[in-house]
């Protein structure tokens, strides 16, 4: 009962469904869970609090507010380590997941150095964070090897075991992708840089609270969080740092020595309860959102598949979180397809590069078409949303794209038979 309520009746559920949209009307359908969540309801419950009475230092040891702050950061950090089976005393407390990942990236490199380890591997399709503190670190002297990936976004063990030098220090991969959806295969990752002394990192924000993750089991030894992608508030994420086999990395920011000297700076109480209560609702629920994801997201891919022809679905079906789904529609270009749609917040790409014009680099690196890349749209299912938006959203689709269509002379050649590949364009 109290999670029909929490979808239909506290208005993350309401979402309006008309066909124009202004202002003073309800706020567009949410289909974009993989740029930020909505909060879940008995997160901010658990945090306000934190905000007005029990406000004190988390770090101030002499009196009962720091010892009260305190308490409820370390129950937090707690829920965190067993979402992700790990021990409380591995979780490092940070601003969110790019910062997780800088300090990862950047930490482990910098240490191994001293040890002549100065090569780090990654692949073509991570976070623009993981790649910005790649190309940092080589303007600093280390090598860096960006692996390809296949056509369906997943890495080849075998390339990757033949990349793994005796410099190699780190091996960063992402869980999931956030365009595309693609899981990586963790384990296996994990078990081929265990038996060759190599450090795995993997960048989680997009699956901590959705996929099921062992840590210790899978072998990583560094992990980021993210709390505004499992229904936490924003401004906070964590950083899985394995203590057994120790794993060392050289702090990036001086100060009072806090989280074992890796991340100085006072604890956000509030916001690490914050993240802390959405592990804990993941722990309990997360077979409910994964089974509620995957009914919506079937609902959504046929509806549109069935309905309109030339739709691709970019990423490897099989080996993807279904809360993600990237669509092509050929001969439809992606920003107005976007703008048709006006009445659903959607995206045609990763929030953090989508002021840029040019198209996907991960759709490039998974070898599409310019065109497809430029007509793509990233759909985000999560726990608030509901069949009703599911059905608008993919009657919506259909009417826009079949508009859209009917206005471009590509589609009226395609109609008559004509393989555009084989057309020699002029430049006037």
């Amino acid at each position: 009962m109290l999670r029909k309520w929490m979808r239909l009746g506290t208005g993350l559920g309401r979402r309006n469904l008309s066909k124009d949209i202004t202002p003073a009307t309800a706020q567009p359908i949410y289909l974009d869970v993989q740029a930020t969540s909505p909060m879940d309801p008995r997160v901010v419950d658990a945090m306000l609090p934190y905000m007005l009475n029990d406000f004190g230092n988390p770090h101030s040891r002499t009196h009962a507010y720091g010892w009260k702050a305190e308490e409820g950061v370390e129950q937090a950090r707690k829920y965190i380590a067993d979402l992700i089976k790990a021990d409380p005393r591995d979780i490092v407390f940070t601003s969110g997941a790019t910062e997780s990942n800088n300090l990862a990236i950047k930490g482990v490199a910098k240490f191994r150095k001293q040890s002549g380890k100065n090569h780090i591997i990654t692949l073509q399709t991570e976070h623009k964070c993981v790649l910005d503190s790649c190309r940092y670190l080589e303007n600093e002297g280390f090598k860096v090897t960006y692996l390809p990936v296949d056509q369906g976004g997943l890495i080849d063990m075998k390339l990757l075991e033949s990349s793994i030098t005796p410099e190699t220090c780190l091996v960063s991969v992402m869980f999931v992708n956030n365009e595309i959806g693609v899981i990586q295969p963790i384990e296996e990752i994990g078990e081929l840089c265990r038996s060759r002394g190599v450090y795995f990192h993997t960048d989680a924000a997009q699956a901590t609270g959705k996929v099921n993750i062992d840590v210790n089991k899978m072998k990583i030894d560094l992990m980021s969080i993210s709390g505004h992608k499992v229904y936490g508030p924003k401004g906070v994420g964590a950083l899985y740092v394995r203590r057994r086999p120790r794993v060392r990395l050289e702090a990036q920011m001086s100060g009072g020595g806090q989280e074992r000297g890796l991340r100085s700076g006072t604890v956000a109480a509030p916001l690490c309860i914050g993240l802390g209560e959405a592990a804990r609702i993941a722990i309990d629920e997360i077979e409910l959102d994964q089974a509620h994801v995957r009914r919506l997201s079937k609902m959504l891919i046929d509806g549109i598949s069935e309905k309109l022809p030339h739709i691709i679905r970019n990423g490897n079906s099989k080996y993807s979180y279904p809360g993600c789904v990237n669509l092509s529609f050929a001969y439809v270009e992606g920003e107005s397809l976007l703008m048709a749609l006006k009445t659903i917040a959607l995206s045609s790409g990763s929030a953090c590069t989508s002021a840029s014009l040019e198209p996907s680099y991960v759709l490039r690196a998974i070898g599409s078409e310019e065109d497809l890349a430029h007509s793509s749209i990233r759909f985000g299912i999560g726990r608030f949303t509901t069949e009703e938006e599911v059905k608008h959203t993919v009657d919506l689709c259909v009417r826009e794209t079949q508009r859209l269509r009917d206005l471009s002379p590509l589609w009226e050649m395609v109609q008559e038979g004509i393989d555009l590949k084989t057309i020699q364009w002029t430049q006037h």
